[in-house]
């Protein structure tokens, strides 16, 4: 599949299961939307036990990769405020802008999280190394064409102490694993999130 076909599968699926059934952009979501749908969205995926896989707190600083309308981000925004700094990526600038956008300014977090267009086979993250203590992949990963080198990349803005957290349907499980580790990335701990999702803790080595 070509670059440009990604994008455009990625933007148009919006990252299934992170945004649910989000409202389209335009629509006019309210904020009791907003609230139901996080409710029923918390319930069905436990975001708790993707915070402590992350292992973060105030003042760290975390990408959420493919972040989508924000389902996530909320919870990684609570959980660094008031000094940290969520970094929210996703191919699709009109998801970002019109539904995690405002799911953030409803939860008074809109100061945490930085909004971020990318292409869809680049991380886009800082140019300088080691600027993070996190990088999420929620439902992401499978949709990268060459996910190998994309974690490579990736790798470069962790700090020392920093890991990547994938977490994903059970389908996806061996493919995400397997490439993880042929990028170098060392599995430190794995768990079930209910019977149809996995999330998966990798570290960088160092000598």
């Amino acid at each position: 599949m070509r670059v440009a076909q990604l994008a455009l599968l990625v933007a148009l699926l919006g990252c299934p299961g992170k945004s649910g059934d989000d409202p389209k952009p335009g629509s006019g979501t309210s904020t009791v939307d907003i609230t139901k749908e996080q409710a029923r969205f918390d319930a069905e995926r436990k975001p708790e036990k993707v915070i402590e896989a992350l292992k973060i707190g105030p003042g760290s600083r975390v990408a959420d990769v493919g972040a989508g309308s924000g389902l996530l981000t909320v919870h990684l925004a609570r959980a660094v405020a008031p000094n940290g700094k969520v970094v929210a990526t996703d191919v699709d600038g009109g998801v970002l802008e019109n539904l995690l956008a405002p799911r953030m300014q409803a939860a008074g977090l809109a100061d945490v999280v930085e909004r971020r267009v990318v292409e869809a086979d680049r991380p886009g993250l800082e140019k300088e190394d080691g600027q993070y203590d996190a990088i999420l992949l929620a439902e992401v990963d499978h949709y990268f064409q060459q996910p190998v080198a994309w974690f490579k990349t990736a790798a470069r803005a962790l700090k020392p102490t920093g890991r990547f957290v994938i977490t994903n349907r059970a389908e996806h499980r061996a493919r995400s694993l397997t490439s993880a580790r042929a990028a170098g990335l060392a599995l430190e701990s794995e768990s079930t999130l209910g019977p149809t999702h996995f999330v998966a803790t990798f570290v960088v080595p160092h000598q």
